[in-house]
């Protein structure tokens, strides 16, 4: 990379999207920490994020101690906006035997699991580090809040209606996902958790924002869309980077609202290209793209969400929760 270009958001997600995968981890850290030391990011508030992707690469790696350099190194970079960072530092901590510490860190940011729908980020730093019997206990405790909250604030907001909703299905969902990792037997918020995702099966009709699937190019797709079609331009967000990340929040968004049966349906320039000439139709039309988008089914279809440890739904090759999972906290 020549010293004189700057590193984007996109150059940031693209790297880590390989991640560890690539075959030359090492150059990866060194273009994103050689990036910041030098004043290259193009976005200063890209900063922190660089750092943290350095320090997952590394984690990867095996690298823990420069690891934790990175991130404390984040945290500084950018204090007003750190929790994240020091949920990161926290995990690094604990795996590198500095018990207290780590425990330390992530404790006082456990208030957030109460208040934050993104906050599970905890949760996957103490599984990550072993702490499985306290990502449980945190769980359990953020769910009891949170529901004794919705029993005794009955004149909320429905803005605060809707949120707490939303971190009460996901907070339940990660709930019994741990505990069926750790062979446990069903219990009560088990339960509640089952109910949720049955009824959520019928939310979806309550939607305005389209089917449960949506339409997602992959990066070379993408370009390819922009080149044969310019016009598109103005329909589609300015890189495959915020593509990418709204498909990620939308569909956040949705399963928030009770959606179900959530997924993507990869598209490609030859298959809407064939698909609007057999129906004599536009192909830049939206209607067309989404009665595109319905006719794609099979290999084309990737359900939502995968899990946090299985392969990220983009098709990067990377663990979602390294991956595509992140850009709905941005």
């Amino acid at each position: 990379m020549p010293t004189s270009e700057l590193l984007t958001t996109d150059r940031i997600e693209e790297i880590g999207a390989l991640g560890s995968e690539s075959p030359d981890p090492a150059a990866l850290v060194a273009e994103l920490v050689g990036a910041v030391d030098e004043g290259r990011v193009a976005d200063p508030d890209d900063t922190g994020y660089a750092l943290l992707v350095a320090a997952e690469i590394l984690t990867q790696a095996g690298d823990l101690a420069d690891a934790l350099a990175l991130a404390t190194r984040a945290i500084a970079e950018q204090p007003d906006d750190d929790a994240y960072a020091r949920s990161v530092r926290g995990g690094l901590l604990l795996r590198l035997g500095r018990e207290d510490e780590g425990m330390a860190e992530l404790t006082a940011l456990r208030p957030l699991l109460e208040t934050d729908p993104e906050a599970t980020y905890l949760i996957d730093d103490l599984v990550e580090a072993g702490h499985t019997e306290t990502a449980l206990e945190w769980l359990t405790a953020a769910l009891d809040a949170i529901l004794e909250r919705t029993r005794t604030q009955q004149h909320e907001s429905e803005d605060a209606q809707d949120e707490a909703a939303a971190m009460i299905y996901g907070l339940a969902q990660g709930r019994h996902d741990l505990r069926e990792e750790m062979g446990l037997a069903h219990d009560g918020y088990d339960n509640l958790a089952d109910r949720l995702r049955a009824a959520s099966d019928h939310a979806l009709d309550a939607l305005d924002d389209g089917p449960a699937t949506l339409l997602f190019w992959p990066q070379a797709e993408f370009n390819a869309l922009m080149m044969r079609w310019p016009t598109l331009v103005d329909s589609y967000p300015a890189t495959w980077g915020e593509h990418r990340a709204q498909i990620e929040r939308a569909l956040v968004e949705a399963s928030g609202l009770g959606g179900a049966d959530l997924g993507v349906v990869v598209g490609s320039v030859a298959g809407l290209a064939a698909f609007a000439e057999r129906e004599d139709r536009d192909p830049t039309d939206e209607e067309t793209q989404d009665e595109y988008a319905d006719s794609l089914t099979g290999a084309d279809l990737r359900p939502w969400p995968p899990g946090r440890n299985d392969t990220c739904w983009c098709g990067s090759g990377a663990k979602y929760k390294k991956c595509c999972l992140p850009l709905s906290r941005d």
